[in-house]
């Protein structure tokens, strides 16, 4: 990497300021491809830098987490203070979601954030971290019954919750076990019947019977 990172930082920055403010996200997907492509090479904690330069002085949380996951060395060199400092002052679901895809679901299979950090998350009154442990889930790649074994515990810790963005990823953390441990999700629904949401019961039941979320109505 012959730039130094702050200039490189700032030339990712500028490239994806003139995309626009309605920029697609392929054209902001290709522009990261570009750099990851430049980075290759380059030494790990060189990259950490520039995706915390990307996210805390240009705002480019997305992109920050997207070229750090893509590099592996990077990726990995992450300790697990650095992972919860990657996601500070998330505060609307695309940053969750995105964190939780490319960062927190990422880094929980490969141990560098234990199911203790996730719990912690879970029990938070940030409604935002609330969110992030239910979609670190989704994104566990650990064999079927082990994801099952470290998914539901964190699916039991916010049954409860009312919080919109949290019900919502309640649903979606369910459906994605379903590929996993149907018999188990099913347990969970009936054990949790009388805390549980509707519209997490509601789509859960609906996955499970049609796989689909919200199949249409048959029409006459």
């Amino acid at each position: 990497m012959s730039a130094s990172v702050e200039v490189l930082g700032k030339e990712i920055a500028g490239r994806l300021r003139r995309l626009g403010p309605d920029a697609r996200t392929p054209d902001i997907r290709a522009v990261r491809r570009e750099y990851s492509r430049r980075l290759r090479k380059a030494p790990a904690r060189q990259v950490v830098h520039l995706a915390r330069l990307l996210l805390e002085v240009h705002g480019r949380r997305d992109v920050a987490y997207e070229l750090l996951f893509h590099h592996k060395p990077a990726f990995h060199s992450l300790t697990a203070r650095e992972i919860e400092d990657l996601g500070a002052g998330m505060s609307s679901w695309g940053a969750v979601d995105c964190y939780g895809a490319y960062i927190s679901g990422p880094a929980w299979s490969a141990g560098i954030i234990d199911d203790e950090t996730v719990h912690r998350w879970a029990r938070s009154p940030d409604r935002w971290w609330r969110r992030a442990a239910l979609v670190s889930t989704v994104y566990l790649k650990d064999g079927a019954r082990r994801v099952a074994e470290r998914a539901l515990p964190v699916c039991r810790l916010l049954a409860g919750d009312r919080d919109d963005m949290v019900v919502k990823a309640l649903s979606w953390a369910l459906r994605s076990l379903t590929r996993y441990d149907r018999k188990a999700v099913e347990v969970f629904l009936a054990e949790h019947d009388g805390v549980l949401a509707a519209r997490v019961k509601r789509e859960v039941r609906n996955k499970l019977e049609t796989g689909l979320k919200n199949p249409r109505k048959k029409t006459r």
